[in-house]
Protein backbone atom coordinates (compact mmCIF):
# COMPACT_ATOMS: atom_id res chain seq x y z
CA UNK A 1 0.00 0.00 0.00
CA UNK A 2 1.39 3.24 -0.90
CA UNK A 3 -0.96 6.07 0.36
CA UNK A 4 -0.03 9.59 -0.28
CA UNK A 5 2.99 10.91 1.83
CA UNK A 6 0.42 13.11 3.90
CA UNK A 7 -1.38 9.61 4.87
CA UNK A 8 2.41 7.66 5.43
CA UNK A 9 2.54 8.50 9.11
CA UNK A 10 -1.33 7.82 10.07
CA UNK A 11 -1.31 4.67 8.50
CA UNK A 12 2.38 3.29 9.77
CA UNK A 13 0.79 4.89 13.50
CA UNK A 14 -2.31 2.88 12.45
CA UNK A 15 -0.58 -0.75 11.54
CA UNK A 16 1.35 -0.27 14.90
CA UNK A 17 -1.43 0.49 17.25
CA UNK A 18 -3.37 -1.06 20.01
CA UNK A 19 -6.89 -2.25 20.35
CA UNK A 20 -7.64 1.21 20.27
CA UNK A 21 -7.11 1.92 16.98
CA UNK A 22 -10.37 3.83 15.10
CA UNK A 23 -11.36 1.31 12.57
CA UNK A 24 -12.69 3.97 10.32
CA UNK A 25 -9.65 6.02 9.99
CA UNK A 26 -7.71 2.48 8.94
CA UNK A 27 -10.64 1.72 6.44
CA UNK A 28 -10.24 5.29 5.48
CA UNK A 29 -6.82 5.30 5.00
CA UNK A 30 -6.69 2.01 2.86
CA UNK A 31 -9.57 3.90 0.47
CA UNK A 32 -7.13 6.78 0.49
CA UNK A 33 -4.99 4.61 -1.79
CA UNK A 34 -7.78 4.68 -4.59
CA UNK A 35 -9.21 8.27 -3.78
CA UNK A 36 -5.79 10.45 -3.53
CA UNK A 37 -7.32 13.56 -2.18
CA UNK A 38 -9.77 11.91 0.38
CA UNK A 39 -10.60 13.97 3.30
CA UNK A 40 -10.71 11.34 5.73
CA UNK A 41 -11.37 13.59 8.99
CA UNK A 42 -14.47 14.62 7.09
CA UNK A 43 -16.01 11.56 6.74
CA UNK A 44 -14.82 10.90 10.76
CA UNK A 45 -16.88 13.93 11.06
CA UNK A 46 -19.94 12.47 9.23
CA UNK A 47 -19.67 9.37 11.32
CA UNK A 48 -19.23 11.29 14.74
CA UNK A 49 -22.86 13.57 13.44
CA UNK A 50 -24.21 9.90 12.74
CA UNK A 51 -23.50 8.93 16.11
CA UNK A 52 -24.78 11.99 17.68
CA UNK A 53 -27.73 12.09 16.04
CA UNK A 54 -28.58 8.25 17.34
CA UNK A 55 -27.49 9.30 20.95
CA UNK A 56 -29.73 12.10 21.20
CA UNK A 57 -32.75 10.23 20.78
CA UNK A 58 -31.64 7.20 22.99
CA UNK A 59 -33.00 7.18 26.86
CA UNK A 60 -29.69 8.15 29.32
CA UNK A 61 -30.79 4.43 31.09
CA UNK A 62 -30.75 2.45 28.29
CA UNK A 63 -29.93 -1.12 27.81
CA UNK A 64 -27.42 -2.38 25.16
CA UNK A 65 -30.36 -4.33 23.88
CA UNK A 66 -33.00 -1.62 23.36
CA UNK A 67 -29.82 0.45 22.01
CA UNK A 68 -28.75 -2.17 19.55
CA UNK A 69 -32.40 -2.52 18.26
CA UNK A 70 -32.44 1.56 17.62
CA UNK A 71 -28.82 1.37 15.97
CA UNK A 72 -30.55 -1.30 13.69
CA UNK A 73 -33.29 1.20 12.74
CA UNK A 74 -31.43 4.15 12.34
CA UNK A 75 -28.80 2.39 10.26
CA UNK A 76 -31.04 0.49 8.32
CA UNK A 77 -34.24 1.37 8.20
CA UNK A 78 -33.92 5.46 8.46
CA UNK A 79 -30.51 5.78 6.13
CA UNK A 80 -31.07 3.19 4.23
CA UNK A 81 -27.78 0.96 4.91
CA UNK A 82 -27.59 -2.55 3.13
CA UNK A 83 -25.36 -5.12 1.80
CA UNK A 84 -24.81 -4.69 -2.24
CA UNK A 85 -26.10 -8.44 -3.12
CA UNK A 86 -26.66 -6.72 -6.64
CA UNK A 87 -22.77 -6.11 -7.60
CA UNK A 88 -21.16 -7.74 -4.17
CA UNK A 89 -17.69 -7.51 -5.77
CA UNK A 90 -17.66 -3.60 -6.80
CA UNK A 91 -14.57 -2.48 -5.54
CA UNK A 92 -16.67 0.28 -3.90
CA UNK A 93 -18.37 -1.48 -1.16
CA UNK A 94 -14.74 -2.05 0.13
CA UNK A 95 -13.97 2.07 0.21
CA UNK A 96 -15.65 3.06 3.07
CA UNK A 97 -16.33 6.40 2.00
CA UNK A 98 -17.85 5.22 -0.93
CA UNK A 99 -19.89 2.59 1.82
CA UNK A 100 -20.99 6.00 3.48
CA UNK A 101 -21.85 7.84 0.10
CA UNK A 102 -23.61 5.25 -1.53
CA UNK A 103 -25.03 3.63 1.93
CA UNK A 104 -24.01 0.14 0.17
CA UNK A 105 -21.33 -2.32 0.96
CA UNK A 106 -20.49 -5.40 1.97
CA UNK A 107 -20.04 -7.29 5.37
CA UNK A 108 -16.64 -6.14 6.56
CA UNK A 109 -16.84 -2.56 5.37
CA UNK A 110 -20.75 -2.43 7.18
CA UNK A 111 -19.53 -3.93 10.12
CA UNK A 112 -17.43 -1.38 10.45
CA UNK A 113 -19.31 1.48 10.37
CA UNK A 114 -21.74 -0.65 12.71
CA UNK A 115 -19.05 -0.78 15.08
CA UNK A 116 -17.73 2.36 14.89
CA UNK A 117 -21.33 4.31 15.00
CA UNK A 118 -22.09 1.76 18.23
CA UNK A 119 -19.36 1.99 20.19
CA UNK A 120 -20.09 6.08 20.04
CA UNK A 121 -23.48 5.29 21.80
CA UNK A 122 -21.47 2.76 24.38
CA UNK A 123 -22.25 -0.39 23.07
CA UNK A 124 -19.54 -3.35 23.52
CA UNK A 125 -19.03 -3.81 19.85
CA UNK A 126 -16.26 -6.02 18.41
CA UNK A 127 -15.23 -7.43 14.62
CA UNK A 128 -15.60 -11.17 14.22
CA UNK A 129 -13.64 -12.83 11.30
CA UNK A 130 -16.25 -15.48 10.83
CA UNK A 131 -14.88 -18.14 7.64
CA UNK A 132 -16.55 -16.10 4.03
CA UNK A 133 -18.36 -13.68 6.17
CA UNK A 134 -17.12 -10.96 8.56
CA UNK A 135 -19.33 -10.63 11.44
CA UNK A 136 -19.72 -8.22 14.89
CA UNK A 137 -19.95 -9.64 18.07
CA UNK A 138 -21.77 -7.39 21.31
CA UNK A 139 -20.74 -8.33 24.62
CA UNK A 140 -23.40 -7.79 26.95
CA UNK A 141 -23.92 -8.13 30.83
CA UNK A 142 -25.76 -11.63 30.26
CA UNK A 143 -22.96 -13.16 27.69
CA UNK A 144 -22.06 -11.89 23.89
CA UNK A 145 -24.54 -11.63 20.53
CA UNK A 146 -23.28 -12.73 17.53
CA UNK A 147 -24.89 -9.97 14.97
CA UNK A 148 -24.55 -10.15 10.66
CA UNK A 149 -24.69 -6.03 9.60
CA UNK A 150 -24.86 -7.00 5.94
CA UNK A 151 -28.40 -8.76 6.87
CA UNK A 152 -29.48 -5.80 8.61
CA UNK A 153 -28.39 -6.47 12.17
CA UNK A 154 -29.99 -10.05 12.67
CA UNK A 155 -28.46 -11.84 15.52
CA UNK A 156 -27.23 -15.49 14.70
CA UNK A 157 -27.92 -18.39 16.74
CA UNK A 158 -25.49 -21.14 16.89
CA UNK A 159 -27.87 -22.91 13.89
CA UNK A 160 -27.28 -20.15 11.82
CA UNK A 161 -23.62 -20.32 12.14
CA UNK A 162 -23.56 -23.88 11.68
CA UNK A 163 -25.39 -23.05 8.10
CA UNK A 164 -23.07 -20.86 7.50
CA UNK A 165 -20.19 -22.56 7.94
CA UNK A 166 -22.09 -25.79 5.82
CA UNK A 167 -22.55 -23.44 3.13
CA UNK A 168 -18.36 -23.52 2.76
CA UNK A 169 -17.69 -26.84 4.04
CA UNK A 170 -20.58 -30.15 3.38
CA UNK A 171 -21.39 -31.86 6.96
CA UNK A 172 -19.41 -29.77 9.28
CA UNK A 173 -20.53 -29.55 13.19
CA UNK A 174 -19.39 -26.65 15.41
CA UNK A 175 -16.98 -28.25 18.60
CA UNK A 176 -17.64 -25.44 21.40
CA UNK A 177 -13.62 -24.96 20.91
CA UNK A 178 -13.61 -24.28 17.29
CA UNK A 179 -16.24 -22.07 17.48
CA UNK A 180 -15.13 -19.74 20.92
CA UNK A 181 -12.10 -19.68 18.35
CA UNK A 182 -14.20 -18.60 15.12
CA UNK A 183 -15.99 -15.91 17.35
CA UNK A 184 -12.66 -14.44 19.30
CA UNK A 185 -12.82 -10.65 18.39
CA UNK A 186 -10.69 -9.23 15.43
CA UNK A 187 -7.60 -7.43 16.24
CA UNK A 188 -7.73 -3.92 14.36
CA UNK A 189 -4.52 -5.16 12.60
CA UNK A 190 -6.45 -8.45 11.16
CA UNK A 191 -9.50 -6.50 9.97
CA UNK A 192 -7.60 -4.40 7.98
CA UNK A 193 -5.41 -6.96 6.66
CA UNK A 194 -8.84 -8.79 5.97
CA UNK A 195 -10.18 -5.57 3.83
CA UNK A 196 -7.05 -5.56 1.81
CA UNK A 197 -6.84 -9.30 0.82
CA UNK A 198 -11.05 -8.24 -0.36
CA UNK A 199 -9.41 -6.03 -2.47
CA UNK A 200 -6.60 -7.56 -3.94
CA UNK A 201 -8.65 -10.49 -4.66
CA UNK A 202 -10.81 -7.84 -6.65
CA UNK A 203 -7.59 -6.36 -8.56
CA UNK A 204 -6.35 -9.30 -9.51
CA UNK A 205 -9.81 -10.63 -10.55
CA UNK A 206 -9.81 -7.44 -13.06
CA UNK A 207 -5.92 -7.40 -14.06
CA UNK A 208 -4.77 -5.15 -12.04
CA UNK A 209 -1.47 -6.56 -10.56
CA UNK A 210 -0.11 -2.61 -9.71
CA UNK A 211 -3.62 -2.52 -7.40
CA UNK A 212 -3.26 -5.52 -6.06
CA UNK A 213 0.35 -5.11 -5.65
CA UNK A 214 0.12 -2.27 -3.07
CA UNK A 215 -2.86 -4.14 -1.27
CA UNK A 216 -0.51 -6.89 -1.13
CA UNK A 217 2.18 -4.35 0.74
CA UNK A 218 -0.25 -2.88 3.10
CA UNK A 219 -0.80 -6.71 3.93
CA UNK A 220 2.33 -7.07 4.91
CA UNK A 221 2.79 -3.57 6.50
CA UNK A 222 -0.20 -4.96 9.14
CA UNK A 223 1.19 -8.83 9.54
CA UNK A 224 4.90 -8.69 8.56
CA UNK A 225 5.51 -12.17 9.61
CA UNK A 226 3.13 -13.73 7.66
CA UNK A 227 5.20 -16.09 4.91
CA UNK A 228 2.69 -16.66 2.55
CA UNK A 229 1.99 -12.92 2.14
CA UNK A 230 5.94 -12.26 0.63
CA UNK A 231 5.37 -15.97 -1.59
CA UNK A 232 1.80 -13.78 -3.20
CA UNK A 233 3.67 -10.87 -3.23
CA UNK A 234 7.08 -12.25 -5.36
CA UNK A 235 4.41 -13.64 -7.74
CA UNK A 236 3.28 -10.31 -8.47
CA UNK A 237 6.88 -9.00 -8.23
CA UNK A 238 7.51 -10.99 -10.94
CA UNK A 239 4.70 -10.59 -13.11
CA UNK A 240 5.54 -6.68 -13.07
CA UNK A 241 9.05 -7.61 -14.16
CA UNK A 242 10.33 -6.36 -10.95
CA UNK A 243 12.79 -9.13 -10.89
CA UNK A 244 14.72 -7.97 -7.71
CA UNK A 245 11.99 -6.88 -5.22
CA UNK A 246 10.68 -10.49 -6.40
CA UNK A 247 13.79 -12.18 -5.08
CA UNK A 248 13.74 -10.38 -2.13
CA UNK A 249 10.61 -11.74 -1.12
CA UNK A 250 11.03 -15.40 -2.62
CA UNK A 251 14.14 -15.20 -0.25
CA UNK A 252 12.14 -13.32 2.87
CA UNK A 253 9.52 -16.59 1.81
CA UNK A 254 11.78 -19.52 2.59
CA UNK A 255 13.45 -17.79 5.77
CA UNK A 256 9.79 -17.04 7.28
CA UNK A 257 8.81 -20.57 6.01
CA UNK A 258 12.06 -22.85 5.54
CA UNK A 259 9.43 -25.71 5.15
CA UNK A 260 7.18 -24.92 2.89
CA UNK A 261 5.36 -27.34 0.51
CA UNK A 262 7.01 -25.30 -2.14
CA UNK A 263 9.88 -24.76 -1.35
CA UNK A 264 12.09 -26.83 -3.91
CA UNK A 265 9.98 -25.00 -6.29
CA UNK A 266 10.99 -21.53 -4.73
CA UNK A 267 14.41 -22.35 -4.47
CA UNK A 268 14.40 -22.92 -8.66
CA UNK A 269 12.64 -19.67 -9.17
CA UNK A 270 15.37 -17.84 -7.45
CA UNK A 271 17.57 -19.73 -9.43
CA UNK A 272 16.15 -18.69 -12.33
CA UNK A 273 15.92 -14.86 -11.11
CA UNK A 274 19.44 -14.48 -9.50
CA UNK A 275 21.09 -14.02 -13.06
CA UNK A 276 18.33 -11.96 -13.77
CA UNK A 277 18.55 -9.69 -10.87
CA UNK A 278 22.36 -9.51 -11.34
CA UNK A 279 22.19 -8.32 -14.84
CA UNK A 280 20.08 -5.56 -13.67
CA UNK A 281 23.57 -4.44 -12.00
Amino acid sequence: MTVDAVEIDRWERIAASSEDTSLAEGALLIAAEEYHDLDIDGYLQRIDRMADTLRRRLRSDISATEALLALNRYLFEELGFSGNADDYYDARNSYLNDVIDRKLGIPITLAVLYIEIGRRIGLSLHGVSFPSHFLVKCVLREGAIILDPYARGASLGLEDLQQRLRAIVKDVELDPTVLNAMLAPASPRDIFARMLRNLRAIHLSRGDRLKALNASTGIITLVPGAADEYRGRAQLYFELECFRAALADFHTYLRLKPDAVDSETVTRQIAELEPIAARLN
